[in-house]
């Protein structure tokens, strides 16, 4: 009698996504309001990084917005290079992301193992970052915070961008003025508050290709005031050692990235898309017809037998979890009954699966554009996932939710504009959103 009684109730596949779908495995990263773990979808058997957010968390730190925002960016966006949404759903306590899993580890947990990276390797990442980044200022969001903690590899060593917390769709018609970002990658247009737009994703590209060769930030300084006007006036300086350690070319390259006028700063533009940026010398021997295929091996590859992460996510959860996650079924409610944000959460935060939906955008001027880069292949369109095995270890995807004043349909939210307590006082994260 026992045995029926147990009996595990038969999952719907066909249904709308959720967490019975699902092999929860190992804790691989820590955040804000939840935890970042692999797991594995039952019928495919896919490798997946599950994000989980607590909502009433969410609710305390007024950080709603800040989730329904991503969730619905996300769903726009499917790029080799970047760390795509594949399902999205919640139940009562938590709101979910399923996304691209990505054993390598981010570039930060390898630049402080290392110390620096061979020249080599990181043009090879800004290509890929490049061509990640085109895509999105092609279709006019801007990520606002590119730094190494956002920049995650994969079994093969291909850089991914992660982390759309605080990107926003940009128009060509108004400038932004809000400051948002990571103090040390920020360009120096932001911090005058002079207005700015996609360009600045340029410049915190620069600042990483700059930390990623030389070991250290190109602008730097002991306090914020002190950073801010390194950033906005000091010359921009090489070790002694650059020229053993960066051909002439990649500091030309990174003189481009790092010009602080967004006009002549190199990248990618609406009229010429990457011409400039491809036909430069640095960039000579990446083949970009072919780039995107990930068929060009990464002259670093993660070592598979190590943990590319903090491992103590893992005994923590095992040790100090007080309620840890499990699929429940949702509870019968009255959604009238719920307070505000919670009910907004309910109603925005909508289920999406990547095999049964195309990818739209939720901005007006973009709906056209995403309408017509996935009309041809159907539904399921979206990029596969890369093949992975079991055996290896997890991502590390670090959730440090940023507060922001605005939703995208426009739910005011009233938040100080004053810097989130960092580990480095130089990478202090900072939004402070009235006018997008």
């Amino acid at each position: 009698m026992g045995a029926v009684c147990c009996r595990p109730q038969p999952i719907d596949f066909d249904g709308d996504v959720n967490l019975f779908h699902f092999v929860l495995l190992r804790c691989v990263g820590k955040g804000a309001f939840g935890k970042v773990r692999v797991v594995q979808h039952k019928q495919t058997r896919n490798l997946y990084a599950l994000k989980y957010i607590n909502k009433a968390k969410c609710v305390k730190m007024k950080a709603v917005a800040n989730i329904i925002q991503e969730r619905r960016l996300l769903e726009e966006i499917d790029h080799a290079f970047v760390v795509n949404m594949r399902y999205a759903f919640q139940d009562d306590e938590n709101c979910f992301f399923v996304l691209d899993l990505m054993l390598g580890g981010d570039l930060r947990f390898h630049l402080d193992r290392l110390g620096s990276l061979p020249e080599e390797t990181v043009r090879f990442y800004m290509a890929e970052l490049s061509s990640a980044l085109a895509y999105l200022h092609d279709h006019r969001i801007i990520h606002r915070d590119l730094k190494p903690d956002n920049i995650l590899l994969d079994e093969q060593g291909h850089a991914h961008l992660t982390d759309f917390n605080i990107a926003v769709h940009y128009t060509e018609h108004k400038q932004l003025t809000g400051v948002a970002g990571s103090m040390a990658y920020m360009a120096p247009e932001i911090l005058a508050k002079r207005g700015y737009t996609f360009n600045i994703d340029w410049w915190s590209l620069g600042v990483c290709a700059y930390e990623l060769i030389f070991g250290r930030r190109p602008f730097r300084g002991k306090t914020n005031s002190d950073l801010t006007y390194s950033i906005a006036k000091d010359p921009l300086r090489f070790p002694e050692d650059a020229e053993s350690r960066c051909t002439r070319a990649g500091i030309q390259a990174l003189r481009g990235f790092l010009e602080r006028d967004p006009a002549k700063r190199m990248g990618w533009s609406p009229n010429e898309g990457m011409g400039a940026l491809r036909r430069h010398a640095w960039f000579e021997s990446i083949d970009w017809e072919t780039l995107e295929d990930k068929k060009q091996t990464s002259p670093f590859i993660p070592d598979s037998k190590k943990a590319n992460f903090d491992a103590s996510h893992e005994l923590e959860e095992l040790l100090l979890e007080d309620n840890p996650l499990k699929a429940r079924q949702r509870k019968v409610q009255d959604i009238t009954s719920l307070s505000a944000e919670m009910r907004q959460m309910e109603e925005q935060f909508t289920p999406y699966d990547f095999k049964k939906m195309q990818r739209r955008s939720y901005y007006p001027q973009n709906q056209q554009l995403v309408s017509t880069a996935t009309s041809s292949s159907g539904p399921a369109s979206s990029r596969p996932v890369t093949p992975m095995t079991i055996a290896n270890d997890g991502t590390q995807e670090d959730y440090a939710l940023k507060h922001r004043g605005r939703s995208y349909d426009g739910y005011d939210v009233d938040v100080p504009a004053t810097p989130v307590t960092p580990v480095n006082p130089q990478m202090n994260q900072y939004v402070s959103e009235k006018d997008i």
